[in-house]
């Protein structure tokens, strides 16, 4: 059943995306122990590169869980919440609805700010349920809908009320800003499959010491062994044996990671907007519109179309997939209303927007989208 790998697959989902070259040639690397110092030696330089990253505080504690972000998620609640806990969830998609969810098994009595879907959470809302809060838990980048929150507003709102902020950067950080430090966020986690182009299977945390100083005054012990913050901390800080972390993914997100930090952010972002710029330029002539009405409210590394009327979503998209394109629908109540382009990572190239271009001038019968796909960037770039 594998004799016809597709080595030159598009993915243009919102995750995973294409793994980086370098990271591709790290997973060749012979394997190691996971308790080799040439392993302690590259998660140092991880922990380092996450710190830059993230915009941590130098004492910050960063890692990589062996898992993906929905581990990173689990992770946050499981070790700072306890039964009874208030805490505060940002709901306005699947992923903020899904944080809502782990905190109340985690024994949470959870508040919900929501908003409607393709519309970013309001501060407001946030400033007006912060009472007796412990936590406050928001998503960045709703990679459901394509909205980006306002987080460093919502954080300044949570900075004065003493309760932790927990934020969900699996579709900013490592392409658009992130500043755990100067937004004074106590716990961050995203997937190395993201903006990184890292295979999938780690969860990179940053964890601030006021969020060790709430676990270190819990009741109970964590009721997830696997990830509890004190037995990771003794393998990343002290060396001494908790689980066998995957070395080989280790290899490769260090490589991707650094790969992105050499490149620069500001590279980065100026990549998204161009490409997501030209995507624009070429299919809204087809009757394609952007899903979240708000310019500040759109989230740069997931871009939310919505479909032109009569356009049949699964035999269009059934056919790109047939060219070797994925492209991702809606989840949801979204289903069948829109497409979500992923522009994280090495997704965010030219090349493969244009070959997307060319196959959808095949499949609709239309002529033009590569003409305007070049043209837009052609004039951005200039």
């Amino acid at each position: 059943m594998f004799d016809d790998l597709h080595l030159d697959h598009i993915l243009l989902t919102p995750g995973p995306t294409p793994i980086h070259p370098r990271a591709q040639q790290a997973m060749m690397r012979g394997m190691l122990g996971h308790m080799d110092p040439e392993v302690f030696a590259l998660n140092r330089e991880i922990q380092d590169d996450l710190r830059v990253m993230y915009g941590t505080e130098p004492e910050a504690f960063t890692a990589v869980l062996a898992g993906t972000g929905s581990l990173g998620m689990e992770a946050g609640f499981a070790n700072l919440v306890e039964q009874g806990d208030e805490v505060l969830v940002c709901a306005n998609g699947s992923f903020g609805r899904r944080m809502a969810e782990m905190a109340a098994r985690y024994g949470a009595r959870v508040r919900l700010v929501t908003a409607h879907l393709g519309e970013a959470i309001r501060p407001e809302d946030v400033a007006a349920h912060l009472d007796g809060v412990q936590m406050v838990a928001i998503v960045h980048g709703e990679t459901s809908t394509g909205v980006l929150n306002p987080v460093p507003e919502i954080a300044e709102l949570v900075k004065g009320s003493g309760a932790l902020l927990t934020v969900d950067a699996v579709t900013t950080a490592g392409m658009e800003p992130f500043c755990m430090d100067a937004w004074s966020v106590d716990y961050a986690y995203t997937g190395a499959q993201k903006c990184l182009s890292a295979p999938p299977g780690l969860a990179p945390v940053a964890i601030s010491e006021r969020a060790f100083a709430r676990y270190s005054a819990r009741r109970t012990p964590t009721p997830l062994w696997y990830c509890d913050f004190e037995g990771l901390r003794d393998y990343w800080v002290e060396h001494t044996y908790h689980h066998t972390v995957p070395v080989n993914l280790h290899y490769a997100f260090h490589a991707a990671l650094r790969a992105a930090l050499e490149e620069g952010m500001p590279a980065r972002q100026q990549r998204v907007q161009e490409v997501g710029t030209a995507i624009l330029a070429a299919l809204t002539p087809l009757g394609f519109s952007h899903y979240v009405k708000r310019p500040e409210d759109r989230l740069p590394t997931v871009l939310a179309l919505r479909l032109p009327d009569g356009l049949d979503d699964v035999a269009v998209r059934k056919a790109l997939r047939q060219r070797e394109i994925s492209v991702t629908g809606g989840l949801g109540p979204t289903a069948g209303v829109i497409w979500r382009l992923g522009l994280m990572g090495e997704a965010a190239r030219p090349a493969p927007y244009q070959a997307l271009m060319r196959a959808l001038e095949d499949i609709l019968g239309e002529t033009g989208l590569v003409r305007r796909f070049d043209e837009s960037l052609e004039a951005v770039v200039a």
